[in-house]
């Protein structure tokens, strides 16, 4: 069974010297807790989920997120967020060979006001599935697409919302089960005047063909700090699934980095 690297978790120890100076930008911390905020970042999120099937198998997930925003004119931007994964996924059953490469590619298109309505930020737009997967074991070998809507306000140290999709597919291996999935992230966070933040959020889906939920919730705890000239926001956390289908993983661990880029 693979191990969470020690070297993630020194890094969030080594990093609390910088903690003042990241304090001297305010607003980077808050704009990280809005999934659409006009912040081009670079999130590398890695996750181990432990548990799955008769083999007690490991799965690996490293999620490249780029976020890149994109002013349309003076009231509206354009922010494309795309998740690229790669898998390393251990046999999860006799029969079944361990599996590695890239996964399908989920990238998203947010129409956002650049003012809040109401004291709310709001966003939608069009989501894609690119069938991008390296290995039938890695992804669904089906093209899909649908909505997708954020709403969330920001009040003092806190963010709270709600990220939403559905995808559908429309083209692919007819052999292959069809995409029909909706995806719901109810997210909190609180931001301490040394920039760290501390989110606990839910990524369920409910696979609508196989009427399933899966329900996994996550804890992170996160830091702002400077390398050089260079902020960065270092993360560490963990989750368990409340709900997900027979032989899905139990709990797992997330750790990552995310480079950013203010104007």
């Amino acid at each position: 069974m693979k191990k969470l690297p020690l070297q993630a978790c020194a890094l969030l120890l080594s990093i609390s010297a910088q903690a003042q100076e990241a304090a001297a930008e305010p607003d980077l911390a808050q704009q990280l807790a809005n999934p659409v905020a006009s912040l081009i970042s670079v999130p590398f999120q890695a996750n181990w989920d432990f548990g799955i099937g008769v083999n007690d198998a490991t799965r690996f997930t490293l999620n490249i997120q780029p976020v890149i925003p994109l002013s349309l004119n003076e009231e509206w931007n354009l922010i494309v967020r795309t998740i690229l994964p790669v898998i390393d996924a251990e046999s999860p059953a006799p029969g079944i060979d361990d599996a590695s490469g890239l996964g399908d590619t989920v990238q998203s298109f947010f129409f956002s006001p650049k003012k809040p309505v109401g004291g709310w930020i709001l966003a939608a737009g069009p989501v894609a599935l690119w069938p991008t997967a390296t290995d039938s074991q890695l992804g669904g070998e089906q093209w899909g697409a649908g909505p997708t809507a954020l709403a969330l306000r920001q009040k003092g140290p806190w963010t709270f919302g709600l990220l939403t999709n559905h995808l559908w597919s429309y083209a692919g291996d007819t052999a292959r089960a069809e995409v029909n999935a909706t995806f719901i992230q109810p997210f909190v966070s609180y931001i301490t005047s040394t920039k760290t933040t501390f989110t606990v959020n839910s990524e369920t889906t409910y696979d609508w063909t196989g009427q399933q939920w899966s329900v996994p919730v996550n804890l992170v705890i996160s830091q702002l700090f400077k390398v050089g000239s260079q902020p960065m926001q270092a993360f560490v956390g963990g989750r368990y699934y409340l709900e997900g289908p027979d032989g899905g993983p139990e709990w797992g661990l997330r750790a990552g980095l995310v480079l950013l880029f203010p104007k």
